[in-house]
């Protein structure tokens, strides 16, 4: 069932997670919340009334078998000063999947429906607390792996990105504004229009900033959504091995037998400061085993979704065709070559460095997993192929996929009424719609224009409870 864009009852949800702990909390929003609350909860000290805001000790109580299920705390928060802006109540009980789960379903029967995900942060927004820029970026928080990510969506959610679209959204008003004129005045029309200027303030004012964002999002989404790291070579080149030195753990299953991992393992990282999905694929190589062969189909079609793929040789054996060969395929690539086993004595070092430069590889890193030589080095190497190369000034507003499309349509409509401008004799009529168009454009970022079907798909994402 999909949440009610204009609910009227009442939901509740287990807010914090499941399992054992200190703290486990029960949230209740809606005209319902208090008398809920008075249903199952028997203060301490007996009271009709609860203050807004306060905290009451007591305990949950089965209204039928009069039996004491947890000792809580207990909190009624009036609306409009609420996360959704309606009556919320939350209760503070111990934490116990099977404590959680009795209380809630005393809220239940006691006339409240189970929450859908992200269904108090969508009562939020529709009940005009949040705009839908912060409902997202209260997603991202939540979801933030690394310090960089988490500020870039503490900045959205305290309505700086919101600040900056309504910013541009009014430059596009007043620019309508003096369109409209010209409309309703024909007889007046390109003294009102100017043309000229219009052009002016559409390429100095307006299409810049949203360049600009779109610009942020190419810089910053690294830090937002991380990067796909794809481990490749043929079998017992060391790959497992690397993937758990980069972990700090041992997740994927190391032996000296050829062949060992046979499907992807994926596993997140974070590596100077980028968060990373780690995957591990089968060593790649000719082979009759049907299971090993489905292995290596789905290692290659990870080459396709890698940010970059770290292409690793074994220094203990000397180049073969077969490498040669596998790396036409991951030369294609955003790729960094790493020799591995340089701890072995003796090696083919320098026979590998005169066969990378006759593959045309001049970046390459000489590294030892098991020793740990270099791999300090590598970290900074991946940093600098996903930069290029430099410490990038992270910005201030980023703007997730969803909204950079968005902006990417404003800038196309803006773009059409320049086309219009431009003519011997541009119709105002024309330039409206474009302008028009682009304003609900910036507009459906925040939410002024949406559809249920889109409020669905973000809220969707959310976890039960928020």
């Amino acid at each position: 069932m999909q949440p009610k864009l204009y609910p009227e009852d009442t939901i509740a949800a287990i807010a914090t997670p499941l399992g054992r702990g200190a703290i486990g909390i029960i949230k209740i929003s809606g005209e319902s919340a208090l008398s809920i609350l008075k249903q199952i909860f028997k203060p301490k000290k007996n009271t009709t009334s609860f203050q807004s805001h306060r905290l009451y000790y007591g305990f949950i109580v089965d209204p039928e078998t009069e039996k004491v299920i947890d000792e809580v705390m207990a909190v009624y928060m009036q609306k409009p000063k609420t996360y959704t802006r309606e009556d919320v109540v939350e209760i503070y009980a111990h934490s116990g999947t099977l404590i959680l789960r009795k209380i809630l379903e005393l809220v239940l029967k006691a006339g409240a429906r189970l929450a859908q995900p992200g269904e108090f942060t969508l009562r939020a927004y529709l009940n005009g607390r949040i705009d839908l820029s912060q409902a997202e970026a209260i997603q991202e928080l939540i979801s933030a792996k690394t310090e960089k990510a988490l500020q870039l969506s503490l900045n959205t959610l305290l309505g700086r990105f919101s600040e900056k679209i309504n910013q541009i959204r009014q430059h596009l008003l007043d620019l309508l504004a003096q369109v409209e004129s010209a409309i309703d005045f024909p007889e007046e029309n390109l003294e009102i229009l100017e043309p000229p200027q219009l052009i002016e303030r559409i390429n100095s004012q307006v299409i810049p900033e949203l360049q600009q964002l779109i610009k942020n999002y190419q810089e910053g989404k690294v830090y937002k959504e991380g990067i796909s790291l794809v481990i490749a070579g043929k079998p017992n080149v060391g790959k497992s091995s690397l993937m758990n030195a980069l972990l700090k753990e041992e997740r994927a299953i190391v032996t000296p037998i050829p062949g060992t991992t046979r499907d992807f393992l994926e596993e997140e990282a974070t590596i100077e400061g980028l968060p990373v999905k780690l995957i591990d694929t089968a060593g790649i190589r000719a082979t009759e085993d049907p299971i090993e062969k489905i292995g290596v189909e789905r290692a290659k079609h990870k080459f396709k979704e890698a940010d970059l793929i770290l292409f690793l040789v074994d220094v203990s054996s000397p180049p073969s065709e077969e490498e040669k060969n596998l790396f036409e395929e991951v030369k294609i690539y955003p790729h960094l070559v790493l020799i591995n086993k340089i701890d072995l004595i003796p090696n083919y070092l320098e026979a590998w460095e005169k066969e990378l430069e006759k593959w045309g590889v001049k970046d390459y890193l000489p590294i030892s997993v098991k020793e740990g030589k270099n791999l300090d080095l590598l970290g900074k190497k991946i940093f600098e192929k996903i930069t290029g190369g430099k410490e990038p000034e992270i910005p201030e507003l980023v703007p997730n996929l969803r909204q950079k499309i968005s902006l990417e349509k404003a800038i196309r409509y803006l773009e059409n009424a320049l086309e219009e401008l431009k003519k011997p004799n541009p119709l105002p009529e024309i330039i409206s719609i474009e302008i028009r168009e682009a304003i609900s454009a910036l507009s459906e970022i925040i939410g002024e224009v949406t559809t249920e079907d889109l409020l669905t798909q973000i809220f969707s994402t959310f976890c039960i409870g928020k």
